[in-house]
């Protein structure tokens, strides 16, 4: 029997409670399901023009409360408040991208066939479940929802359980905005209720950012429904730092993109290849780069990172190193637990990491890094891919032209930056490949992810 036991969040800087939320009932989920499916009946027949207007309200609503929504995000997941602040900003700029863009993306398209008129149309679908994770309680649930409220669909969010709070907030954000009322609904619940709800015959399909774990559950019961699914999964991104690089810029963007959300990221840096020849060059720039990162209380804005999003999260990744370094590894920063309430964890590099180390062979979700020497381009080319992972990666070199081959034809990744590190950005598709998912969410790739691709004829 599912257990229905409050949901209760946690500030992870001090391990106190924060609040607690009783979960829906099985009667309630229902009751939320034919709301949102009665919504759609009404929404998918708005124009471009009404939802629009409705998205830039939206957004104008996001940079009006980004303090308060900001202040949420850090009390619940432990984010620096100026990385919050960020987050609250760049989902403004989503809203606000779906709405200037989303009609031209969905506009019919003719075809050319041996007819006497043939195009597409994109139609919408219906209810999308959206299960986030909550190391971006708010850009996660707004890079789906912006797409999938311009394209005609509803969305029902289930939420990690630990920023309850900004979910709801979430919710009450785009009834402010003005929608249509149930086409965006937050599900109160715990984990075993997904199931139910993938099953359900009004609920048309599925994505989900998260584990590789989660990722496979929820993926195979869509599958047994035949129900869509988009997935954006774990990653161990490899950044590939070759001779001529600039030692300097690399050692710095390098740094920035692993201590990210204090290193709680998908598409975070997380291995470092270097090549032979300035292995020990880099390593003292990096080591200097993470050494200056401050870990400090997450509403000070003179702090760079804060604790990780729970104990047991901080836990997992400590247990991961320790194990990396019984088995050969080196760790030449950090790597202990400091001596404080909270789910705290310092900026830490480990070298000496070979194959079959939990550092070389699986995901470091927190503020560890792994730097690893390779004797040639072509070593270092079959490390970054020897992972069962291929969100993201990264390439610094001077030679641009050498850089954008290994990029284009010798990484097995969704996105490769060249002399940057990895980010999102609403005007690419972002995504994975092996175990870091499928599908591609934001650009007009993402909101096509979810309509149905209607093809229309007439001889």
């Amino acid at each position: 029997m599912a257990c229905n036991k409050p949901i209760q969040t946690i500030n992870p800087a001090s391990g106190q409670p924060l609040h607690s939320y009783s979960q829906m009932s099985e009667q309630q989920i229902e009751t939320i399901i034919e709301q949102s499916h009665a919504a759609f009946l009404t929404w998918r027949k708005t124009s471009f023009a009404h939802r629009s207007k409705k998205m830039h309200k939206l957004a104008e609503l996001l940079i009006d409360k980004k303090a308060f929504l900001a202040d949420l995000m850090t009390q619940e997941m432990g984010k620096v408040n100026k990385e919050a602040i960020g987050e609250i900003e760049k989902c403004a700029w989503v809203c606000r991208y779906y709405a200037d863009n989303a009609e031209a993306f969905l506009a019919d398209q003719s075809i050319a066939a041996d007819m006497a008129e043939s195009f597409v149309s994109y139609q919408p679908i219906g209810i999308v479940l959206a299960v986030m994770p909550w190391n971006f309680p708010f850009w996660q649930v707004f890079r789906f929802a912006a797409p999938c409220l311009m394209a005609g669909n509803v969305g029902l969010l289930k939420h990690a359980s630990s920023v309850t709070g900004c979910a709801l907030a979430i919710e009450k954000l785009i009834e402010e905005a003005g929608f249509t009322d149930h086409v965006f609904k937050t599900l109160v619940i715990a984990s075993d209720k997904v199931e139910a709800i993938i099953n359900h015959p009004k609920v048309r399909a599925v994505t989900l950012t998260g584990s590789t774990a989660a990722g496979s559950k929820v993926a195979a019961q869509a599958a047994k429904q035949i129900k869509k699914s988009v997935l954006e999964l774990g990653g161990s991104d490899p950044y590939l730092v070759l001779e001529d690089a600039d030692i300097k810029l690399a050692a710095e963007k390098c740094c920035q993109s692993r201590m990210i959300n204090a290193g709680q990221s998908c598409i975070a840096a997380k291995r470092f290849i270097v090549l032979a020849g300035i292995y020990d060059e880099f390593v003292q720039a990096f080591t200097e780069q993470m050494k200056n990162k401050k870990m400090g209380e997450p509403m000070d804005d003179a702090s760079d990172y804060g604790p990780q999003a729970n104990q047991t999260l901080r836990d997992e990744l400590h247990q991961q190193v320790v194990d990396s370094v019984k088995a050969g590894a080196r760790c030449i920063l950090g790597g202990e637990i400091p001596d404080k309430h909270g789910a705290w964890y310092p900026a830490t590099i480990l070298v000496d990491v070979k194959p079959g180390m939990p550092a070389y062979q699986q995901e470091l979700f927190g503020p560890v890094a792994v730097v690893i020497k390779a004797q040639d381009i072509k070593e270092a080319i079959r490390i970054a891919n020897d992972s069962e992972f291929g969100l993201g990666g990264a390439i610094f070199s001077n030679n641009i032209e050498l850089a954008r081959q290994i990029a284009r034809d010798k990484m097995d990744t969704g996105t490769v930056a060249i002399n940057d590190f990895v980010k999102s950005d609403p005007r690419l598709p972002f995504g994975g490949v092996k175990t870091s998912g499928y599908g591609r969410e934001l650009s007009e790739f993402g909101i096509k992810e979810f309509v149905n691709i209607k093809t229309i004829c007439r001889s």
